[in-house]
């Protein structure tokens, strides 16, 4: 089972999805897909184990993903302060893999009832999700 991770900026999302995700699932590949460096190289330190960087790197493998993992984002054209291409959030949304997305607010995307929670609280129902889909596939 491939969980890709992705995330953009600092990367810190992904740090604290891949740490939940190796503490609760086991026998998964996780791959870190930053839209730059810096994301890609914290994602990669938070123990990922494959990472790459840029839209030809998350166009390529959100189609050999099982599951997607992100804040809400990742499926929205030039957010994240336009780091997300229209192409990666094409892929992304097109792609067959679960999506378990992150509602948060910096991407101009408003989920009513998601502001009741903190983001760690979000993180980790995430990660119940995607744990949950693991667990009935096997």
């Amino acid at each position: 089972m491939k969980i890709v991770v992705i995330d953009a900026q600092g990367g810190g999302l992904g740090k604290v999805i891949i740490e939940k995700l190796k503490e609760r699932v086991h026998d998964v590949e996780i791959i870190a897909m930053g839209t730059n460096v810096t994301a890609t190289a914290v994602m990669k330190k938070a123990g990922a184990v494959q990472a790459a960087t840029g839209e030809n790197a998350i166009v390529y493998n959100a189609h050999r993903a099982d599951i997607i993992i992100g804040g809400i984002g990742i499926i929205a054209a030039n957010s994240m302060l336009g780091e997300i291409t229209p192409k990666m959030a094409e892929a992304v949304s097109s792609s067959d893999a679960l999506k378990v997305l992150i509602p948060i607010g910096k991407c101009h995307i408003l989920i009513p009832g998601s502001q009741s929670y903190t983001l760690n609280e979000l993180i980790d129902m995430a990660i119940d999700c995607a744990a949950g889909h693991i667990e009935n596939t096997d």
